[in-house]
């Protein structure tokens, strides 16, 4: 019997599965959840962006007609906003309206256009007390208060 010994060699262990490069599966799963966090933060934008235009179409509605009623309609938008987001606003009457809103915005309103948007709700409908200015003046900052706001 012939002599096999020196062919024998010894074992060697295979090298270690690596972890990377990782798999396509696992590179899959990776771009869904990003891919579902920029969808969520997509979404979240939609929604507020959707309330500011939604509320700027509103105001954009509002006929010129009677100043009275349109500035009650404003108030009524700006009031609605308020209750969404700033829930102690909401029983805020007289000049303690007008200072929370100047201070929720860079351009505060004064003279008539306060006044107007304070007395809205209680001048009758065919009162001249205010102008058109005063309307176009109230829904400048109306539109401004909304932007920053919302």
């Amino acid at each position: 019997m012939p002599d096999n010994l020196p062919e024998l060699r010894d074992i060697h262990l295979p090298d270690g599965v690596s972890a990377f490069p990782i798999a396509y599966g696992w590179w899959l799963i990776l771009a869904g959840i990003v891919l579902l966090f920029l969808l969520i933060q997509f979404m979240l934008y939609l929604r507020r962006y959707s309330k500011a235009r939604y509320a700027l179409k509103l105001l954009q509605n509002i006929s010129n007609a009677n100043v009275v009623e349109a500035a009650k309609e404003m108030s009524e938008i700006l009031r609605r906003i308020c209750v969404l987001k700033y829930k102690e606003a909401a029983i805020l009457l007289g000049a303690d309206w007008i200072d929370f809103l100047n201070q929720k915005t860079k351009s505060p309103i004064a003279g008539k256009t306060a006044e107007l948007l304070i007395n809205a709700p209680y001048i009758p409908q065919e009162s001249s007390t205010y102008s058109q200015e005063d309307l176009e003046s109230l829904r400048r900052f109306c539109q401004k208060w909304i932007g920053e706001n919302l």
